[in-house]
């Protein structure tokens, strides 16, 4: 079996569908990616032995740029996006039996497909992404979806309607030009009626009833064998359990590292921040603070004491795995949500608002850090699945999909795998 992965956007975009590769590959398949060029993802992608095809411009420099993208920005990036999948996307598919597609950005994927007769899968990495009567959508930058006083199905017709009227004449267009019909409702015709949700049943579960007939497979975890850094283990062992800090990819608050150490400081403390895209720094030299770069989270997680985090789907599950108590602090898209959940279920607490102060950001952490948090953490760690790369790359290889129901890209049926979740 041959498999094309395609993705765009952050780490938190692609290393789940690495953890894919890794399983995929197990079972005998031959794997290629299409992701951004960006050095740590094809850094990551050989470690994991997974040929990259580059696509679209590195994603780092276009979210760490002197000031952040403006609405048209965006908008003429989604455009170029759509014209880079149906040339790079398309010729990196070729002699490939499925191509799963993963992210808000995979506009044009599914008509690739269409053209090379194979099947089709569609992954998002949170429920909320994915249309319910339960919740609303997410507002997009530069056309914001009215108040929630509206019903969410409401919502998210809007919602379809304004991806229609950005994506209508660019994906139609290359459509015609490589004999395909137009589509009409692209949100649902990228989405299928079956997509998959690679979250975990405990911490982000798919409600029901629902329009969607969800596939949930848990989330793709990539195993990480690297041990800690050498700075990182001595940090570790010369005091007390540290509290993390991290806004992985994410533009974090202006001033955040200082206002993070020194509510950390003042629930008498020592703080780990990771440095991320942002490049987050600890000033003066108190022997209680250490900067650290990329590490094995899951591994990390376990030693420390409480982590605060923006909210990403993938720090939130490594967190939640580990038993450790999390502060919350959202920022955009689906993070308030996961805050949310962390909160509902009692394994930390989520920050009101994306900026915190000194006073706010050690009062929320005062709560994660009572024991009743922690023995809720490890209780509910004991709950969440580690196998959902696993059952994904399964189900793959034994021919399920999510287009047209249970069919093909082209229509054709095909029985449907019970999936537990």
């Amino acid at each position: 079996m041959r498999v094309l992965l395609s993705t765009y956007g952050s780490r938190g975009d692609v290393q789940p569908l690495v953890a894919l590769a890794v399983r995929l590959r197990a079972l005998g398949a031959e794997v290629r990616m299409c992701a951004p060029p960006d050095e740590e993802f094809a850094e990551l992608l050989d470690r994991a032995g997974v040929p990259l095809v580059p696509m679209g411009p590195p994603v780092r420099p276009m979210m760490h740029g002197a000031t952040p993208p403006s609405a048209d920005d965006l908008h003429r990036r989604r455009l170029d996006l759509v014209a880079a999948q149906f040339d790079t996307v398309a010729a990196a598919a070729e002699g490939c039996d499925v191509l799963v597609a993963a992210g808000l950005a995979q506009v044009a994927a599914r008509s690739v497909t269409e053209k090379l007769g194979i099947r089709y899968v569609y992954v998002s990495y949170q429920p909320t992404t994915l249309p319910s009567p339960h919740h609303p959508p997410h507002p997009r930058p530069g056309w914001p979806l009215p108040p929630d006083s509206a019903g969410n199905r409401e919502l998210w017709d809007l919602d379809a309607q304004g991806i229609d009227e950005l994506f209508d004449v660019p994906l139609n267009t290359h459509r015609a030009s490589i004999g395909l019909p137009p589509v009409d409702g692209i949100r649902d015709h990228v989405f299928t009626g079956r997509p998959w949700l690679a979250a975990d049943p405990v911490l982000a579960p798919w409600p029901e009833p629902a329009d969607l007939d969800v596939v949930q497979t848990g989330a793709w975890i990539l195993p990480d064998e690297r041990p800690l850094p050498v700075e990182v283990e001595t940090f570790l062992n010369a005091g007390a359990p540290p509290v993390y800090v991290g806004f992985g990819s994410m533009r974090a608050p202006e001033d955040i590292a200082r206002v993070a150490v020194e509510a950390v400081r003042a629930q008498g403390r020592r703080v780990l921040v990771f440095r991320g895209w942002a490049g987050l720094a600890v000033t003066g030299d108190r022997g209680d603070c250490l900067a650290v770069g990329e590490v094995d989270l899951r591994t990390l997680f376990g030693r420390v004491a409480a982590v605060v985090h923006h909210g990403g789907a993938g720090t939130t599950t490594a967190a939640a795995l580990a038993g450790t108590p999390q502060v919350v602090v959202p920022q955009m898209v689906d993070q308030p949500y996961w805050a949310a959940r962390v909160a509902g279920l009692g394994i930390g607490t989520a920050h009101d608002g994306p900026t915190p102060t000194v006073e706010s950001l050690s009062a929320a952490l005062g709560s994660a850090l009572a024991p009743g948090t922690r023995a809720r953490a490890r209780a509910v760690a004991g709950a969440i699945r580690t196998d959902g790369a696993t059952l994904a790359a399964k189900l793959l290889a034994d021919g399920a999909d999510g287009a047209d129901g249970a069919g093909r890209a082209d229509g054709t049926d095909r029985a449907r795998p019970p999936v537990s979740a």
